[in-house]
C-alpha cells in the first residue's frame, strides 16, 4: 500500500477540516448518555445525539436557536454544516492515479406551518469540492453545487409521526435498508426525488406509496427532474407479525426511456422490483438482517429477469463493558450470461445508499456480484464506536462486467476466462459523538486486485482515506 503524494495532501486536508472539532473540545466536557449499539454499516456516518439530560443543558444554544425563540411558533429555521477531507490513490485500478481535497456542504432550512395540519418545508444547499485542480474531479455535481433548492415540499398530515400523511413536492425518498431507494446522503451532492409520497400508520403496520422522478444536480442552475426516468412504488411495514422483527414487503415500478436493447435500438424500460426486507435488532444476543428481491419486465424487444439477496447474522454482547458485536453477510446480485439472447440478467440497483453497505471504497455495486463481509465493532467509550471489516468479492457470472458503486461497468473479459474473483477489502472506521449536535468520524480503506482485476485493469490497489465533521445547528 504505497503512499502518492496526493495522500500527503490529504493529510494535510485532514488536519485543516478536524481544526473545528479540536477547537470545541475542552478538558471538563460533560459525558453524554450510553448509546445503544448501532448497525456496523451504519458507523461511518454516525449521528450526533443522544445525550443525557444533564449533558444536553450544558450544551449551547445554537444561533437558530436563539433566532426561533424570538420568532412566531409556525416558522421555524435549522441547518447542518459538513465538512469532509477525503482522498483517494489507484483510481480504476491504475498506478499513482489518486488525489486529495476538502468537501464542505452547508444546508439551510426553512419549516413554516400555519396549522397542525399543514407544514412547508424548504432546504436549501451549498456544496463545494477544494483544494483539487480540476486535473482529477471536475468541480461538479457529485462534488459540487453551488447554492440550490434540495427540497421543497408542502405536506398534509404527518409523514413520519401520524397515522396519515402526504407530501408532496421536491423531498427525499429512503425505504428500508436503502440498498434500492435511497437519498445518497453520503454524497456531497444527494439524491432528491420530484413527486408525492402518502403514508397510512396502523397499529404494528405502515403503509406508503409514491410515484417521482430524479432529480439532475445542474451547477449554477435549480436541479431538474430527469424526462423519462419515473418510478412508482410501496413499501409496508410490520412489526407485530413476529414479537422484535420487522417484516417490510415492498413494489418498486421503474420506468426510464432512451436505453438501449442488447439487439442495439433504443428503448423504453418498464421494470419491476418486488421483494422484502426481514430484520431482528434485539437489544442482545443475535441479530439477523434479511432482504431479497427479484426483478421482471422489458427494455424494448429484451426481457428482464434478475435478482439479488442479502443475508446477515450478528451477535451483540451486551452485557461487557465495550459492547462487542461480531458480524457475518453474503450479499448476492445476479449477472447476465449472454449480452445478445434478448435476456438481461443483470440486476438493477435502481437508487441506491450504498457506501459502506458492500465496501467503504464504494468500489462494488449491487451488479452481477457475490461478495463475503465479516465485521467487529466495540465501544471503548460512551461516545465511541470502533469498526474493523473484511470483505471479498467474486463476479456472480465471470461474462458479465465488474460494476462500480455507482452500478456502471469497470472492466469486463469479453470471453469469461479473466477469472471471477474480483478482489477483497480491509476496512477501519473510528466515529465520535462529541455531543448531541456535533458528530466526527474517520476511516480508511483499501481494496487489493483480484485476479479479474489483474486480467483486466493494470491491477493496483485502490485507498481511500477520510475524516468527516457534521454539525447540526
Amino acid at each position: 500500500m504505497k503512499f502518492s503524494p496526493a495522500m500527503y495532501r490529504f493529510a494535510a486536508l485532514l488536519l485543516l477540516s478536524a481544526a473545528p472539532m479540536l477547537g470545541q473540545s475542552r478538558p471538563n466536557a460533560p459525558q453524554a448518555g450510553s448509546q445503544p449499539p448501532q448497525q456496523i454499516a451504519q458507523a461511518s456516518t454516525p449521528q450526533a445525539g443522544g445525550a443525557s439530560q444533564g449533558s444536553a443543558a450544558a450544551i449551547s444554544k445554537s444561533p437558530t436557536d436563539e433566532l426561533n425563540e424570538n420568532l412566531p411558533r409556525w416558522l421555524a429555521f435549522s441547518g447542518e454544516i459538513r465538512l469532509r477531507a477525503e482522498g483517494f490513490s489507484g483510481a480504476g485500478f491504475k498506478p499513482d492515479d489518486g488525489t486529495g481535497y476538502l468537501l464542505t456542504r452547508l444546508r439551510l432550512n426553512m419549516r413554516l406551518q400555519p396549522t397542525s395540519w399543514m407544514r412547508l418545508y424548504f432546504q436549501g444547499q451549498d456544496a463545494h469540492i477544494l483544494g483539487e485542480d480540476n486535473t482529477k474531479l471536475a468541480p461538479l455535481p457529485p462534488y459540487h453545487d453551488d447554492f440550490d433548492l434540495r427540497q421543497a415540499y408542502v405536506e398534509f398530515g404527518d409523514v413520519e409521526n401520524k397515522a396519515f400523511g402526504f407530501r408532496f413536492g421536491r423531498q427525499e425518498l429512503a425505504f428500508g435498508s436503502e440498498r434500492l431507494v435511497g437519498n445518497a446522503n453520503w454524497l456531497n451532492v444527494p439524491r432528491s426525488f420530484d413527486g408525492f409520497r402518502a403514508t397510512y400508520r396502523g397499529n404494528g403496520y405502515r403503509l406508503d406509496g409514491f410515484a417521482a422522478c430524479m432529480d439532475r444536480a445542474i451547477n449554477g442552475q435549480f436541479n431538474e427532474c430527469i424526462s423519462g426516468s419515473n418510478i412508482y412504488g410501496g413499501y409496508s411495514t410490520f412489526t407485530k407479525l413476529i414479537p422484535k422483527n420487522s417484516i417490510e414487503p415492498f413494489l418498486f415500478w421503474r420506468r426510464q426511456s432512451g436505453l438501449k436493447s442488447e439487439a442495439g435500438p433504443i428503448g423504453i424500460m418498464n421494470e419491476a422490483t418486488i421483494g422484502f426486507h426481514w430484520s431482528v435488532k434485539p437489544a442482545a444476543g443475535l441479530d439477523y438482517d434479511v432482504e431479497m428481491a427479484r426483478q421482471a419486465g422489458s427494455l424494448g424487444s429484451d426481457t428482464i429477469s434478475a435478482w439479488a439477496g442479502h443475508w446477515l447474522g450478528g451477535y451483540s454482547f451486551s452485557h461487557s463493558r465495550y459492547k462487542p458485536r461480531v458480524f457475518s453477510e453474503f450479499d448476492y446480485a445476479s449477472g447476465d450470461h449472454n449480452g445478445t439472447d434478448g435476456t438481461r440478467g443483470t440486476f438493477d440497483q435502481i437508487y441506491p445508499s450504498g457506501h459502506d453497505l458492500y465496501t467503504l471504497t464504494d468500489q462494488v455495486g449491487y451488479r452481477n456480484i457475490e461478495l463475503i463481509r465479516e465485521g467487529f465493532s466495540f465501544k471503548p467509550a460512551a461516545k465511541w464506536m470502533l469498526t474493523t471489516k473484511y470483505g471479498s468479492y467474486w463476479l456472480a457470472n465471470a461474462h458479465d462486467a465488474f460494476y462500480g458503486g455507482t452500478g456502471v461497468a469497470v472492466a469486463k473479459s469479453a470471453t469469461g476466462v479473466a477469472g471471477r474473483h474480483v478482489g477483497q477489502e480491509i476496512a477501519f472506521v473510528a466515529a465520535y459523538n462529541y455531543n448531541k449536535r456535533t458528530a466526527v468520524s474517520a476511516g480508511l480503506g483499501h481494496f487489493f486486485a483480484g485476479t479479474f482485476l489483474n486480467n483486466t485493469t493494470p491491477g493496483n490497489g485502490y485507498t481511500y482515506p477520510y475524516v468527516q465533521l457534521t454539525y447540526g445547528f
